[in-house]
């Protein structure tokens, strides 16, 4: 009797894979109809144009010695140089419990990888998407160095970052939990290097030394008061809920920059007596942590919205208190839903740092603008240059915090049932 050979649905064979050549792709993307060709054409020699104008900009016709020499003031500003030991050992710390923290977290995503049955992706194209940006931004940093001494003690700062790293993925589970201590401890700890014992006043701070002071400080502060406003928006106390609406109103409807100027002309006057030498620099991270933390609370409250009536029914059925449904099972699912819009706040945070210039702090986009002044460099119209390198340090940055978001969201299945 004739066997049916005929292939299943469960059986059939896949039909070959065409091979994509670079002609189909051409064809496919870029002419694939009169309207693409047209746009094709249009804006390929203008783009080619504009690549071509960069790159003999950046390698050819650009006067970098400014760079080269006010590289130092461009990272701390009038930082005091003898000082600086104490900026390597602050760095050397938070390198420590930087990787530390990587570390831990990088563990607990391989053992929820193995529990869920998930492949985490750890090619090396992956690992040089991630380490793309840091890289790049150290290159460029390394290329403007003239001496050997930054360059080998950076290598050591990158070294005890990577001790941190391998010393968190061995951490054991049941001490976890400390990893979070030591991590603020150290941010504290390396603040204190800095300015504690007779250490460098923070007006002294400048450069991009200041801008990540206000970003990373602000973004510590911000989210745990954030995160108490959003829930106080939503508590059955009216008082409560009327004080945080009317907070969250206020810091939300006025432009950071009015804000700037009250913390610089008010805020002396709101301190007691013995506060009143209080640094301008101290008066524009309060005012930056009140207006990011009610932008946070805004995002966490829409977090909390989203997540549905059973997931509360469910938390009260196991017999939870109200405190613990929130911090259990909620919050985490409602962070969880607004990691784009929290990482999107912070990015927004660190280029807003720009505008503390108009009350006298010499912040990074400052310095390089007062760097042009020198009479080695006046009247030389270098201004070009220095905006460009101030530029691709914000975009850098940003672009990492973006990526690496992205990199967050796809592990938690953010967006995804």
């Amino acid at each position: 009797m004739a066997t049916d050979t005929t292939p299943t649905s469960a059986t059939a064979t896949k039909p070959p894979v065409q091979k994509v050549t670079p002609a189909t792709w051409l064809r496919e993307n870029l002419f694939s109809n009169w309207w693409n060709s047209l746009l094709t054409v249009l804006f390929v020699p203008l783009i080619a144009w504009a690549l071509w104008s960069i790159g003999r900009f950046l390698f050819v016709t650009g006067r970098w010695e400014i760079i080269i020499v006010n590289l130092t003031n461009l990272m701390v500003g009038d930082f005091p140089r003898e000082q600086f030991w104490r900026l390597w050992v602050a760095m050397a710390i938070l390198a420590a419990v930087g990787g530390l923290l990587v570390g831990v977290t990088a563990a607990a995503a391989r053992e929820a990888a193995v529990i869920t049955g998930r492949e985490l992706d750890t090619s090396w194209r992956e690992t040089a998407r991630r380490l793309g940006p840091p890289v790049s931004f150290l290159v460029v940093m390394m290329l403007f160095v003239r001496t050997a001494t930054p360059l080998l003690l950076l290598v050591g700062v990158i070294a005890i970052g990577v001790a941190g790293f391998v010393l968190g993925r061995r951490v054991p589970h049941d001490r976890r939990a400390l990893v979070n201590l030591a991590v603020v401890a150290g941010v504290a700890g390396s603040l204190v290097v800095i300015s504690g014992f007779g250490g460098v006043s923070r007006d002294s701070w400048g450069g991009l030394l200041i801008t990540a002071y206000f970003t990373i400080g602000s973004l510590l502060l911000a989210f745990p008061i954030g995160v108490l406003v959003a829930l106080g928006r939503r508590s059955t106390l009216p008082v409560v809920r009327w004080t945080t609406t009317v907070y969250v109103e206020f810091f939300r409807g006025s432009p950071l920059i009015a804000l700037l100027f009250v913390g610089w002309l008010v805020l002396p006057f709101m301190f007691p007596p013995e506060w009143e030498n209080i640094t301008r620099i101290s008066r524009a991270l309060i005012i930056f942590t009140l207006f990011t933390s009610a932008y946070v609370a805004e995002i966490v409250r829409g977090g909390l919205q989203s997540i549905p009536r059973g997931q509360w029914e469910a938390a009260k059925s196991l017999g939870l208190s109200p405190w613990k449904q929130t911090r259990l099972i909620i919050l985490p699912q409602a962070l969880r839903n607004v990691i784009p819009a929290l990482v999107g706040q912070g990015i927004s945070l660190y280029k807003d740092t720009t505008l503390v210039l108009i009350i006298g702090l010499n912040d990074l986009l400052r310095v390089a603008q007062n760097i042009t002044q020198q009479p080695q460099f006046l009247g030389q119209g270098l201004i070009a240059e220095t905006l460009v390198f101030v530029s691709f340090i914000y975009w850098i940055l940003s672009y990492w915090m973006s990526r690496e978001s992205q990199r967050l969201e796809a592990r938690l299945g953010v967006g995804t049932r």
